[in-house]
């Protein structure tokens, strides 16, 4: 689904991926869960693009369900892959980046969903910096948004207002809210680098569960 120019929205079950066409290249924005890889490359090729267009994969951060399929991609495409050094380790070993304690309820949740989050260890070819910033969408610039993971990043075009917020932004009907719960690293950082982004104004925020347009 295009949700503007040149950037389109796939939807795998609970998770939401991005890609950003830019002359007929492709970024790859997380990769959802295993087993999500064939959903990815029928949505490229449904573009009349081929999975070689893909030039890069970046990954918000280590959670079985943004980067659970990169391993099946990197055996089909050649696609440099990025992430945080933080997340990147714990992608190399795949596994996530934080350990989480939960309780209670929480605790048989997760359990239930466990099966969905495990990941084979992946390559990750380069690491994503604070201000770095990509020619396409007119710049896309990276934000370390810690908080939901350690080494979480966002990525914002600040020409057409988009913001690729990962889960450090959740969806909660029109309304965006910080990471928060059992799942969440620190949320004292969560809240900080929530209200970090919601100071740039997006005008777009893509989030890992959920969509929101001004």
């Amino acid at each position: 689904m295009e949700i503007y120019k040149n950037v389109h929205l796939i939807k795998n079950l609970f998770v939401n991926l991005y890609l950003i066409i830019d002359s007929n290249h492709i970024t790859l924005i997380d990769t959802g869960i295993s087993g999500n890889g064939p959903r990815i490359l029928k949505a490229i090729t449904s573009l009349n693009l081929e999975p070689e267009a893909v030039v890069r994969i970046m990954i918000t951060h280590a959670d079985g369900d943004h980067y659970g399929s990169l391993s099946y991609l990197q055996k089909v495409i050649r696609a440099e892959t990025f992430a945080n050094q933080v997340e990147a380790e714990a992608i190399r070993s795949g596994s996530s980046s934080r350990k989480l304690h939960p309780t209670g309820i929480n605790k048989l949740l997760f359990s239930m969903v466990s099966s969905f989050m495990k990941s084979q260890p992946a390559r990750v070819d380069q690491y994503l910096l604070q201000g770095q910033v990509f020619p396409i969408l007119g710049g896309l610039q990276v934000l370390n948004t810690p908080g939901h993971t350690p080494g979480h990043i966002s990525l914002y075009s600040e020409s057409t207002g988009i913001l690729f917020a990962g889960d450090s932004i959740n969806v909660a009907g029109n309304k965006l809210v910080p990471s928060s719960g059992a799942n969440t690293w620190d949320p004292e950082m969560a809240e900080q680098s929530f209200q970090l982004q919601v100071k740039l104004n997006p005008l777009i925020v893509c989030a890992g569960h959920g969509f929101w347009k001004k």
